[in-house]
């Protein structure tokens, strides 16, 4: 290899221009770990691995979801996996449920020798999570992009603006004459769940309205979650419902109906996403759009750009959402608690 050459992979890996010539001249006196940033910083950059190291790197890269269940995730991997094959890499769809861990997947997909990894919605939103394989990845210096807010990890991170859809539903229910507005989280740890708190927080103080447990309740992304909150909260008074996911939102129509109430005419309710067979829900779910589109097409573009040694920001990207008016939020009505 050029001298050069030799040069620019030890900058990119941190370590000696001899380090890197033993990685490729298979000589003894190297970790494991470094051995792979080496030969992976050899396709970042471009250039071809000596022959007898090659291991046909296939140009795979993970796309890492914690659940299908929810329609949002099926539809960023419709966006991300169509983007990353026109670019010409293989999609290796990997689903943190049956007992496979994304530690696990992380393990599976560099053994495989991928190109880099996408990380959606995953343990990098979770403050109280193992992040242990997200540090390994960066060690080894693999292109990765986070969509979604994460914590401190120095990858670009691809997210929808929580503060903004908070904002637009809040002032949607404002409009409707609500008085009585509560709020169904994610979990306490989960970093998006807490950017909206803070907004609705903000939200709550123009119009005097107190946040407490009689008005937020945090839980997890499902529809049973969505429902055990909506109850207590619907009991408590409210009137008008954000929740954010629309899982959630659909789990608190459903503990509306379950207390003998109606959506939109007694609770309005909101959610978040606009995921698939929304419009067919009864009554169609009012909802905040994240723009997956634009958002997937992001991720795939920051991503290749890694992998071809473009250097990318590492500042977050936040995308606009959209309120989507249908019909489970309507004005509002006295009524008593329940």
């Amino acid at each position: 290899m050029a001298q050069r050459r030799l040069s620019e992979v030890a900058k990119k890996v941190g370590v000696s221009e001899a380090t890197v010539s033993r990685v490729l001249n298979g000589k003894p006196g190297v970790s494991e770990a470094t051995r792979q940033a080496v030969l992976t910083a050899l396709d970042v950059l471009g250039y071809e691995r000596p022959t007898q190291l090659r291991g046909e790197r296939a140009r795979l890269v993970g796309l890492v979801l914690p659940e299908l269940q929810n329609p949002i995730f099926p539809a960023l991997a419709d966006v991300v996996g169509s983007g990353l094959a026109q670019q010409g890499f293989t999609p290796v769809l990997c689903t943190c449920t049956g007992g496979v861990s994304e530690p696990d997947y992380v393990e599976l997909l560099l053994a495989q020798q991928v190109s880099g990894v996408v990380f959606a919605g995953g343990s990098h939103a979770e403050d109280d999570a193992n992040h242990e394989h997200h540090y390994q990845l960066a060690r080894r210096k693999l292109p990765v992009v986070l969509v979604n807010a994460a914590i401190d990890l120095d990858y670009p991170v691809v997210s929808c603006d929580d503060a903004v859809a908070v904002e637009q539903a809040f002032g949607h229910l404002v409009a409707l004459g609500h008085q009585r507005i509560g709020m169904v989280l994610g979990p306490r740890d989960h970093i998006p769940s807490r950017r909206k708190l803070v907004a609705f927080k903000q939200c709550a103080r123009r119009i005097g309205l107190t946040v407490d447990e009689h008005t937020i309740g945090h839980t997890m992304f499902s529809v049973e979650g969505g429902q055990a909150v909506g109850t207590r909260l619907v009991q408590n008074g409210i009137t008008g419902l954000i929740c954010a996911s629309d899982p959630l939102a659909l789990g608190v129509i459903r503990a509306v109906r379950r207390l003998g109430l109606n959506t939109p005419d007694d609770i309005s309710v909101i959610g978040y996403d606009d995921s698939a067979l929304m419009t067919c829900t009864d009554p169609p779910l009012t909802t905040v759009r994240q723009p997956i589109e634009a958002m997937g097409r992001a991720a795939v573009e920051l991503l290749a750009n890694q992998i071809a040694g473009i250097e990318v920001s590492m500042e977050e990207l936040l995308f606009e959402p959209e309120l989507v008016v249908r019909a489970s939020a309507a004005p509002a009505r006295a009524r008593a608690t329940l």
